[in-house]
């Protein structure tokens, strides 16, 4: 590394420093807020248990909850590959999470919102290997949608 790219590096991070950014998981960040202080309504399906658990696989498992989140998911599947024969050869799943969080003491609500994401799956294998990789894609989708919820609640900067 040239002595000038450590220059615009130090420079840059002497920027991002100026204008108050500081890590998530740093002592007092936001991160740590959420760490096990999140309790989320049980899971009543395999989708609804896919996305908890990698939920908690982020934030952890609530000790004490200060905050309660409250989730929707909804998933659509739609054809995007056609044979000739008028063959699906292809779908992609979207879905989405209307989150709202609570804070436990006082009932505000602290957020609502939606995130989104999609992914694919292919059809042309065996029925057995359809099926497989209909629920992997299922599996993909929740977990996009536990990774965007923490996104979406990490940029809260939460009192730690």
């Amino acid at each position: 590394m040239s002595s000038f790219s450590r220059r615009i590096a130090c420079l840059s991070l002497l920027g991002l420093a100026a204008c108050g950014f500081s890590p998530v998981y740093a002592p007092g960040g936001s991160g740590t807020a959420l760490q096990a202080s999140v309790a989320a309504r049980d899971p009543v399906n395999r989708s609804e248990f896919i996305y908890l658990d990698a939920l908690e696989a982020r934030i952890g498992r609530p000790a004490s909850p200060e905050y309660t989140l409250d989730y929707a998911l909804s998933v659509t599947s739609q054809s995007i590959g056609i044979t000739a024969a008028d063959v699906t050869t292809r779908y992609t799943l979207t879905g989405a999470a209307q989150i709202t969080l609570r804070n436990e003491a006082t009932g505000e609500t602290v957020l609502s919102d939606t995130v989104s994401g999609f992914t694919g799956y292919s059809t042309t294998g065996t029925q057995l290997a359809t099926a497989s990789a209909a629920r992997d894609a299922t599996e993909r989708l929740m977990t996009i949608l536990a990774d965007r919820t923490v996104n979406r609640l990490l940029a809260l900067d939460l009192p730690g």
